[in-house]
């Protein structure tokens, strides 16, 4: 019997670390009856956290799947982390999830990670509702979080429910409860995390004032949307409750606004109209619009004329050709795990599909249903909308299409951001060293932020990710997992090298090899380089262009093209990559009868080589956005620490009783920094650390380099 796509949300819990994203979702699974009794995420003992290490620390590291039943309609959640180190467990899960809830905390507000991941629903088109978490805690300010989000995030939060009260149970005005100023009445939650009842009642005198104001901008808010609302509105008209849902669902869907909700998950204040906002306002998949892909055989749009590959639309029906995106892989020990979403038709146990991108076909040998990260119940088929586990392919990865193998389609890929730190890493036996070579391959394969290549001349293996805490769980999970015994060396900084000023060489070749001529002189410009407009975030870190009165002939052109993109993806003077250049070839010359493509490729490395030595070396370091909430009378001993660290201090703000700093530093300089600020501030400051930009590294890491 097929499934009713209007019932089904697809949905992630997305915020900053620490916000309650986790008991979040352990509560929405006891208050619907999919769990006999919340988890805690102090104790380890939640559904989503099941990993080991996940437990020992308290945080989310991988993202976890989990499906519930709520009233009339069927959830499908995914828990993402909140650190900086495991953004892209957010960014695959945002690329194929159809609505979002964003948590914040009522005292830290919009923190580092929440702008991170806000912009990632932005860029993936994401409805999303907004729930101002732990309104019991010391500190907590419901509206001040409210501003954060217009002012920070550029945000349009609708005001659904304000709190009655805030803090904790020993202040003048604790939280109690919530107003809803839809139905304008006020809940209160009187069995806590233990029990499901939401009393309903008037709201108060004292608190009708506000409760009137609030709703008064609600509804001011929504006429932007509904002429028909306007118009009740402008004559003083009661509005129809039903409306207010409508129009609030088709301005959510549309991404024009946030239904804000609020409350308590850790005492299970809020949870229960926070499920039923995710029913009533976050899509289902008919509501999403049909995804777009290309024709992976290369022909060309019919509707545009160009050469660009033919555009192919696949709406959200079952009766449609199938076709899914691979966005995670699990190992495990029947055969690694691929979740996949479906975007259209159906996909059934023992099919073959074809992978589009790599234009080979797969065995699906079975489909299961997800149970946090582990496969639960196994399936006869799944169909447009699901998210299900596959077990049977073999050559895809994340980011691959699986579709119909007679009718092709590539979607977009994932995008996921470069590694940021390095360490080198060997086993304490030779006997385990292939052993962990094919162990760090299936790590890579399931972790696109990780990468471990053998450098060449030293014979070490060198792992990269997204900071130390990343690299650290890897380490674990090799000792754990696979027992491994590693050795890791300190971590090293992924530097990048780009160029001090323009210049403009030619390279030459003149050799006889086996007894022929080959002479040839290749012209080329190389400069410091940043690309700028709406297309900077897509450009190439080097940029390889032509002059256009070059007078080179095609054969030769091609080639020297070739060469120099080859060259340019080789790395600089130092070894490390290059970035922020562009290199022009401004021309060459033809020899009459010794001109050949070898001498052209030689004369183009002559000249690349060559332009780079004599622009000038310039060592770029990886630079840090740091975010640090610390009590005032440490402010002093941290502002000290970060300026040992080469830190620059852009701004300081008071949040709650905390001040909060924001600064830049090169991440070299901030090995160890958790463990120092801990220290430093008796273990009461938090810091959050996201890449921002390379710099130019100072000249005495540059002579380290050049062994001065």
């Amino acid at each position: 019997m097929a499934t009713d796509l209007t019932k089904i949300r697809n949905i992630g819990i997305i915020a900053h670390i620490d916000a309650g994203k986790t008991t979040v979702t352990e509560q929405m699974l006891w208050v619907s009856g999919a769990k006999h009794r919340a988890g805690a995420v102090d104790q380890g003992t939640t559904t989503t956290d099941d990993d080991p290490e996940e437990g020992e620390r308290g945080i989310t590291i991988y993202s976890a799947c989990v499906q519930f039943p709520w009233k009339d309609v069927n959830i499908n959640l995914i828990d993402t982390p909140g650190h900086v180190d495991f953004t892209a467990e957010v960014e695959r899960s945002l690329r194929v999830l159809d609505g979002a809830v964003v948590v914040f905390s009522a005292r830290e507000g919009v923190e580092a990670q929440s702008e991170t991941v806000w912009r990632q629903a932005n860029k993936y088109g994401v409805p999303r509702i907004a729930f101002i978490n732990k309104l019991d805690r010391e500190g907590a300010d419901f509206y001040a979080v409210v501003e954060e989000m217009e002012s920070r995030l550029g945000a349009a939060p609708a005001l659904l429910q304000i709190p009655v009260g805030q803090g904790p149970a020993h202040t003048d005005s604790p939280f109690q409860g919530v107003i809803d100023l839809v139905q304008m009445k006020m809940l209160t939650f009187p069995g806590g995390k233990e029990d499901v009842r939401i009393d309903v009642a008037d709201i108060p005198e004292e608190h009708l004032p506000e409760a009137q104001l609030y709703r008064e901008k609600l509804l001011e808010s929504l006429t932007n949307f509904s002429d028909e609302l306007m118009l009740i509105v402008m004559e003083d008209e009661p509005v129809p409750e039903k409306l207010i849902h409508k129009v609030l669902r088709d301005a959510t869907v549309h991404q024009q606004i946030q239904p804000l909700l609020c409350g308590s998950a850790l005492h299970g204040m809020g949870v229960q109209p926070l499920l039923d906002a995710v029913a009533a306002y976050l899509p289902n998949p008919l509501e999403m619009p049909p995804v777009v892909g290309t024709d992976p055989s290369g022909k060309a749009d019919k509707n545009t004329g160009d050469d660009q590959r033919a555009k192919i639309r696949r709406k959200p029906d079952p009766k449609e050709p199938f076709c899914g995106l691979v966005f995670k892989i699990l190992p495990y020990k029947t055969g690694d795990l691929y979740w996949v979403r479906i975007y259209s038709g159906e996909l059934k146990p023992n099919s073959r599909v074809l992978n589009a991108g790599k234009n080979k076909k797969e065995n699906v040998a079975q489909l299961w249903r997800i149970h946090a990260s582990k496969k639960d119940e196994q399936l006869t088929g799944a169909q447009a909308g699901d998210i299900v586990a596959v077990i049977g392919l073999r050559d895809s990865v994340t980011g691959d299409t699986l579709c119909d193998t007679r009718e092709p389609i590539l979607l977009e890929s994932i995008e996921f951001p470069e590694t940021v730190i390095s360490m080198a890493i060997e086993p304490e036996s030779t006997a385990d060293k292939k052993k962990l070579a094919e162990v760090l391959d299936m790590l890579r394969k399931q972790d696109p932020t990780f990468a471990a290549v053998e450098n060449e001349e030293t014979g070490q293996t060198i792992i990269s990710g997204m900071g130390e805490l990343h690299l650290e769980v890897i380490q674990h999970r090799l000792q754990r997992d696979f027992n491994l015994n590693v050795k890791v060396h300190r971590p090293r900084v992924s530097y990048r090298e780009t160029v001090e000023k323009a210049t403009e060489v030619t390279g030459e070749c003149n050799r006889l090899i086996n007894g022929v001529q080959h002479t040839a002189a290749v012209r080329l410009k190389i400069e410091p380089f940043v690309a700028t407009g709406p297309l900077a975030a897509h450009a190439p870190p080097v940029v390889v262009s032509i002059d256009p009165n070059h007078g080179l002939p095609g054969e030769y052109l091609n080639v020297v093209m070739e060469e120099l993109e080859t060259a340019a993806s080789g790395g600089g003077t130092l070894g490390f990559p290059l970035m922020r250049l562009k290199v022009t070839v401004l021309g060459g010359d033809v020899h009459e009868t010794d001109a050949t493509e070898i001498a052209f490729r030689a004369a183009a490395n002559h000249a690349f080589d060559t332009a780079l030595r004599e622009a000038g070396l310039v060592l770029l370091e990886p630079i840090m956005k740091l975010e640090l909430s610390t009590p005032d009378e440490h402010v002093g001993d941290l502002v000290g620490d970060l300026q040992q660290r080469r830190a620059i201090i852009h701004q300081t703000e008071t949040r709650g009783s905390d001040t909060v700093l924001h600064a830049e530093a090169p991440l070299a300089n901030l090995f160890g920094y958790s463990s120092a600020m801990r220290s430093l501030s008796q273990g009461r400051a938090g810091c959050s650390m996201t890449p921002s930009d390379y710099g130019p590294a100072p000249d005495e890491v540059v002579k380290k380099f050049l062994g001065e």
